[in-house]
């Protein structure tokens, strides 16, 4: 649905008119079009009438992805009271991707923000700020409210695996159980607290009994069961045991406080853990491994940069990129896509390389197009462009959506010899770049054999098999470790 705004109420005998011009609402005179507006904004009239505000428009908030449903509220770059003109940005907003300016496109001035910076999870369509025509307008909206702009959109039902975080009942007596109410708490204590008048047992003949509150608390707490001596019927180890242990003399006292902390969940990061799930569950992959010799790759890498007078500065990841796209233009059914509502498998005549970045808020993969199209020179500077960006949460929405085919490299770090990575969907290909390892390869000569030392990478692609067979796959990674072991084909 795109952001589309509602108009508040015009003054006399002004109208409401629902329009989609760049996602904002506008005013419309009286007209014989009155007549036919639809039943359902008649509701908007009856609100608006009841109210006296000058005319306005209510920002709502917008749909900065496809994907987005939803967006946190960051910075407001303006205040009540402040003229905006088009392009102006009005806020920053965080949505499922990225942190990204709003900009509006109108002229006016902001009446009055509805929604405070630092607030989270606002659905798409639901109000953010007012906007007027004049400054003089302002004054009467500093008591306008969300329900003065129409309400917010009800929140979506939670998922049934949240919702319903047990099918057992509280007082089963299960460790998996949920935790009882107050009232039944006190009750199982009360219950706890009277003597059963069973019959004594030999204490090596007895287990410690506890209830499944006090163990849960225990293990929230780092208490040790075995050091508790229970008061509750029997022995057993109740809540108030677990509450009062103190350790003894010269042991390490456990933290008063939970042993772990709770991060919340982004929108970026719910967006990664969705799309991979989605990923596993519908994409059957298979791997396909091989290490690829790159001591020929890494002297041009050097001797190109020695000559480059500052100009560039390659990486070895920069003549992988070029690789896939010659890889990709040779076996092109990797360049793919399954399109399951269309019911066709898309066969894309660019290669348009998506790059993993690691960024603090979460993977990112913006995309380098055309890759079987431009020189290592370009293909270099766009990767540090848009590697700072994304690490910054500047990338605008088309420059990371999309794609065809997918690198992640984690071959900074020594101690990753190999890997395999989830693909990207609705890609059918990623490939997994290793370090580089120094190997030992036997040499015959005349003389015997001797030892030469190569410097190798094990690469690892993984590929959807409703797109790709086996076979196909292998002969992707055949091309991709031709090109990589001769370099000098990248320059053609």
């Amino acid at each position: 649905m795109p952001a589309a705004t509602v108009l508040a109420r015009a003054t006399g005998q002004s109208i409401l008119r629902l329009a989609a011009r760049g996602g904002y609402g506008v005013l419309v005179s009286p007209s014989q079009e009155a007549r036919r507006i639809a039943p359902a904004l008649s509701a908007f009239l009856r609100y608006y009438a009841s109210k006296s505000y000058p005319p306005h428009t209510v920002v709502t908030m917008p749909a900065l992805s496809p994907t987005m449903t939803a967006g946190n509220i960051g910075t407001w770059q303006k205040k009540a009271g402040d003229t905006i003109s088009p392009g102006d940005v009005l806020v920053e907003i965080e949505t499922d991707k990225a942190q990204m300016d709003f900009e509006f496109q109108e002229e006016g001035v902001l009446a009055k923000i509805l929604k405070d910076s630092g607030e989270k999870d606002i659905a798409v369509g639901n109000p953010i700020a007012i906007m007027v025509e004049e400054g003089a307008d302002v004054a009467p909206f500093e008591s306008f409210t969300l329900e003065d702009a129409g309400g917010e959109k009800a929140p979506a039902p939670p998922p049934k695996e949240e919702a319903s975080e047990s099918s057992e009942p509280a007082d089963s007596g299960s460790s998996t159980a949920p935790p009882a109410s107050s009232k039944s708490s006190s009750k199982v204590e009360e219950t706890e607290s009277e003597s059963s008048g069973g019959r004594l047992q030999p204490s090596l003949d007895r287990q410690q009994s506890i209830s499944p509150l006090a163990k849960a608390l225990a293990l929230e707490r780092g208490v040790p069961i075995k050091d508790i001596k229970g008061t509750g019927p029997n022995g057993r180890i109740t809540k108030s045991d677990i509450e009062k242990y103190q350790p003894p003399a010269g042991a390490p006292a456990s933290s008063a406080g939970p042993s772990y902390v709770d991060i919340p969940q982004s929108s970026m990061r719910k967006t990664i853990a969705n799309r991979l799930v989605q990923s596993m569950n519908q994409n059957p992959h298979y791997f396909v491994s091989s290490s690829i010799s790159v001591s020929k790759l890494l002297k041009l890498r050097q001797a190109l940069n020695a000559s480059s007078d500052g100009r560039y500065k390659l990486s070895v990841n920069d003549f992988f990129i070029k690789a896939c796209g010659v890889a990709c233009r040779k076996v092109p059914a990797v360049n793919s896509s399954w399109r399951e509502q269309e019911g066709v498998i898309r066969e894309y005549k660019s290669v348009d390389i998506s790059v993993a970045v690691a960024t603090p808020n979460g993977l990112m993969t913006p995309i380098v197009r055309g890759v079987e199209g431009l020189g290592l020179e370009s293909i270099s500077a766009q990767v540090k462009d848009l590697g700072k960006r994304a690490r910054e949460s500047k990338l605008k929405p088309e420059e990371y959506q999309g794609g065809s085919f997918t690198i992640s490299n984690m071959g900074m770090n020594p101690a990753v010899e190999r890997f395999t990575a989830v693909i990207n969907p609705p890609q059918a290909g990623i490939l997994a770049v290793g370090t580089v390892k120094k190997v030992a390869i036997p040499v015959e000569t005349d003389s015997g054999t001797s030892v030469e030392w190569d410097e190798q990478i094990v690469v690892t692609g993984s590929f959807d098999h409703k797109v790709v067979d086996g076979a196909v796959g292998g002969e992707w990674i055949k091309e991709f470790k031709k090109v990589v072991e001769n370099p000098l084909e990248l320059l053609l």
